[in-house]
């Protein structure tokens, strides 16, 4: 039982694996990603009294080494230690805890996150070295556990009751976001100098990343939505412009990227930041998300006027029957004119993809790679397919193809699901290579990267002091690589 004082709480942010198991992880040093959820976690635990750590392993100067990891947990005193995990992270959290308990029993350890918030129950029935799971939103369960709060009255945990494993009703939403406090940002070392926004999607350093809504109206079948379910909350545009002006005063931000998925789904929040931004300018460039319908020309032009540089556009693929299947909704014709408008307005567009989902086929990826080109798009990612469990299509992916389900590899950046119409795990990794190497080889794109040399040349420079790395993690996607070492 944990007492009502005070507590030394250490939150967790577990490393996970990344394209190439067994080699050197580069992916903190290309871009290492704020724990955003935790960090909010963090701040409102400290407005509720408590002494609160962070450690992320994916930060700077932070071992690999589980032992060591665990060693520098422990020099911190904690009475709980909280972890969030994605699916990939999962297993080492699940390691980390194991070796905190086995040096210290009474420590209480709890873990939220995605991965948890879908499996639940079943899934700490089968990790006796958590205490605690959190489904959904943590700020408020946290704060109530570390009060004392009995176990069984506590919303949105799960926890044991003579040794077997029960969720007790879900948690409500915050329903105002307002009412958070700013994510606690100075928990993590090394921020914002070490924390480092992808590459060439600034101008200006250094980088922040900001969350200024919560849930989704739509239901991609792709997507796990176990934390924030559906619906749509936001915080207003008075709290964003103190947020972003809070990252500009106390850490010198110069860009912000927000990652939202739907940004400006609620025009007149986003036409009111704009306005403010535009009349009293904080010196930020800042990105954004959007979803095909939510633009306008007006729109645009105020986002380009309040300092935005780039937008990104999910797309997912240039197949209408994928299209229809997975992301409803969304017809490519309004994709074409979307992206027109946004670079009509001075702003730089981003096209997002996914290969390998349930029904592609070599004549699919080709036309989305055709597609791709004809956009003209400033900037395009490509993720790889990943099915979660907590996304509407977990249920049925066995029947979709051949699915490999290894936790550490479930992370967007390797093929653990190869459908019915690909031949094999290395055809898709081949036509990956090919594909994304196609974007960036081709003569359009390189000539206005050119033109930006001068914009990107903090970039260069950080690509430059990296170049070893960065260049054994181009050597992957020549064809032919093997994907593990």
């Amino acid at each position: 039982m944990i007492s009502s004082q005070k507590k030394r709480i250490v939150l967790v942010h577990p490393r996970g694996f990344n394209w190439f198991p067994g080699r050197r992880d580069i992916t903190d040093i290309a871009n290492r990603m704020v724990p955003q959820g935790m960090l909010s976690i963090a701040a409102y635990l400290i407005r509720e009294g408590h002494d609160v750590f962070v450690y992320d392993c994916l930060g700077p100067g932070a071992p690999v080494d589980l032992d060591k990891q665990v060693q520098a947990i422990l020099a911190l005193s904690p009475q709980i230690v909280g972890f969030s995990a994605t699916t990939s992270s999962f297993p080492d959290a699940v390691d980390i805890a194991g070796k905190i308990k086995k040096q210290n029993s009474r420590i209480v350890t709890v873990c939220g996150g995605v991965h948890v918030s879908a499996l639940k129950e079943d899934l700490l029935a089968s990790c006796p070295d958590f205490d605690y799971f959190v489904s959904g939103e943590g700020e408020i369960t946290m704060s109530e556990l570390a009060a004392a709060v009995d176990p069984a009255a506590i919303a949105g945990l799960i926890h044991r009751h003579n040794g077997v494993a029960l969720a007790n009703e879900p948690r409500m939403h915050i329903a105002d976001l307002d009412d958070l406090p700013f994510p606690a940002y100075e928990k993590l070392t090394g921020f914002p100098r070490d924390y480092h926004l992808p590459l060439f999607s600034y101008i200006r350093t250094p980088g922040a990343t900001m969350i200024t809504s919560r849930g989704c109206m739509y239901q991609c079948s792709y997507c796990d939505r176990s934390v924030f379910k559906k619906g749509f909350r936001y915080n207003s545009a008075a709290y964003i412009y103190e947020h972003m002006k809070y990252l500009r005063d106390k850490f010198g931000a110069r860009h912000v990227n927000i990652y939202d998925d739907l940004f400006t789904a609620n025009k007149k929040r986003i036409l009111d930041l704009c306005e403010k931004l535009s009349r009293q300018p904080l010196g930020i460039n800042f990105n954004c998300a959007v979803r095909v319908g939510y633009t306008d020309d007006d729109l645009l032009k105020m986002l380009r006027e309040a300092g935005c540089l780039m937008v990104s556009l999910g797309i997912e693929s240039a197949d209408p029957d994928m299209l229809a299947r997975h992301k409803s909704g969304v017809l490519l014709d309004d994709v074409r004119d979307t992206v027109r408008r946004i670079q009509a307005a001075g702003l730089r567009a981003k096209g997002l993809f996914m290969m390998g989902l349930p029904g592609e086929t070599e004549a699919s990826i080709k036309r989305t790679s055709d597609f791709i080109l004809s956009l003209g798009l400033d900037d395009m990612n490509m993720a790889k397919f990943t099915p979660f469990p907590g996304a509407p299509l977990w249920s049925t992916i066995r029947e979709e193809g051949v699915f490999e389900e290894d936790w550490r590899l479930m992370n967007c950046l390797n093929f653990v699901f190869i459908p019915h119409g690909i031949e094999s795990r290395e055809r898709l990794d081949y036509l990956y290579n090919e594909y994304v190497k196609r974007f960036y080889s081709d003569a359009a794109w390189r000539k206005k990267f050119r033109s930006r040399l001068w914009q990107h040349r903090k970039s260069l420079l950080y690509l430059l002091r990296h170049l070893p790395s960065f260049w054994s993690a181009k050597n992957q996607f020549e064809p032919g690589k093997n994907r593990t070492a």
